[in-house]
C-alpha cells in the first residue's frame, strides 16, 4: 500500500510526474472511477478472478487518485479515508462489535439504515447553519447511481418501514396494470412521447420491486441479459458471414429464425 501511494505522489510531482496526471482534477477523474467500478461488476458477472483481481486493483487506485488530490488542496488524504471507513463500519455493525442482538438478515437490514439515518441527523446538527435541510428516509441515495440501481435501493429503503407490497401476486398484478396503460397510451389519439415514457417508467420501476421479492439485484439481472443479447446477435452476424451474406442483406425473417437457433445453443 506505500508503494502505491508513493506511485501517486510521484505521478503528480509538479516537476517529474507525468503531465496527463498532473493536469486531473475530481470532475476528470470522476468518470474513470465509474468506470473502473463497472469493470470490477463485469468481472464478477463473467467469474473471472484473475481480471478480478486486477480490476479491484484499479478501483483502489481511483480511491487513492482522488485521496491524493485532496491532500494536495488540504482535505484529507488516505489515512483518513481508510479511518473514516473504520469508523463507519464498527459503529453500524453495533451486533458484531457492540452488545447490540440483531435475530435475522432483515433486522439487521433495518437496524443499518436506522443508524444511517441517526448518523445523517447527528451530522446536521453538528453543520447546521439555519439553513432548510431535509433529512427524509429517502435523502442520501445518490442520483447519480445507474436508474435500475437507485430504484433498488429506494425501494429497499422504503421498505425499511414497511412500505412495500408483502407478497409477490399484489405486484405481479401491478405490472399488469402498468402494461396497460403503456398500450393505452401507445394507443391513445395523441400517443405522447412523454406520457409513454413515463408510464415505461412506472413498469420498469415496478419489475424491479418484483425483482427485489426474490432477492435479484435488476441491474445484474438486466446486464446478463444484455451480455445474451450480445452472443445471440453475434451468432447472427457470424452465421450471416458464414453464409456469404451480411446484416445489411439479410430479412427481418431469415434473422429471427438464427435468433431462435442461438437460443438453443
Amino acid at each position: 500500500m506505500t508503494q502505491l501511494l508513493d506511485i501517486m505522489k510521484s505521478l503528480r510531482d509538479p516537476e517529474n510526474g507525468c503531465p496527463w496526471d498532473i493536469e486531473q482534477n475530481f470532475s476528470t477523474i470522476a468518470p474513470y472511477t465509474l468506470e473502473e467500478a463497472y469493470e470490477v461488476a463485469d468481472a464478477i458477472a463473467r467469474n473471472e478472478m484473475d481480471d478480478l483481481c486486477s480490476e479491484l486493483g484499479d478501483l483502489l487506485f481511483q480511491v487513492v487518485y482522488h485521496s491524493q488530490l485532496a491532500d494536495e488542496q488540504g482535505f484529507f488524504n488516505f489515512k483518513d479515508v481508510t479511518e473514516k471507513i473504520n469508523e463507519k463500519l464498527l459503529h453500524r455493525h453495533p451486533h458484531v462489535f457492540g452488545n447490540v442482538e440483531i435475530a435475522d438478515t432483515k433486522s439487521q437490514s433495518i437496524a443499518w439504515e436506522d443508524i444511517k439515518r441517526r448518523e445523517k441527523s447527528e451530522k446536521q446538527a453538528d453543520t447546521d447553519s439555519g439553513r432548510y435541510s431535509n433529512t427524509g428516509l429517502l435523502d442520501g441515495i445518490n442520483r447519480a447511481m445507474p436508474a435500475l440501481a437507485r430504484a433498488q435501493k429506494l425501494q429497499n429503503r422504503a421498505a425499511t418501514v414497511g412500505f412495500d407490497w408483502g407478497d409477490v401476486q399484489p405486484v405481479l398484478d401491478k405490472i399488469k396494470e402498468e402494461l396497460n396503460e403503456v398500450e393505452e397510451e401507445i394507443n391513445s389519439d395523441s400517443r405522447n412521447t412523454e406520457k409513454i415514457a413515463d408510464e415505461i417508467g412506472d413498469l420498469i420501476f415496478t419489475c424491479v420491486n418484483l425483482a427485489r421479492h426474490f432477492q435479484i439485484d435488476s441491474e445484474s439481472a438486466l446486464r446478463k441479459m444484455n451480455e445474451k443479447f450480445e452472443k445471440r446477435f453475434g451468432f447472427i452476424e457470424r452465421t450471416l458471414t458464414d453464409q456469404g451474406s451480411n446484416l445489411n442483406e439479410a430479412t427481418l425473417e431469415v434473422m429471427d429464425r438464427l435468433w431462435n437457433e442461438a437460443k438453443t445453443r
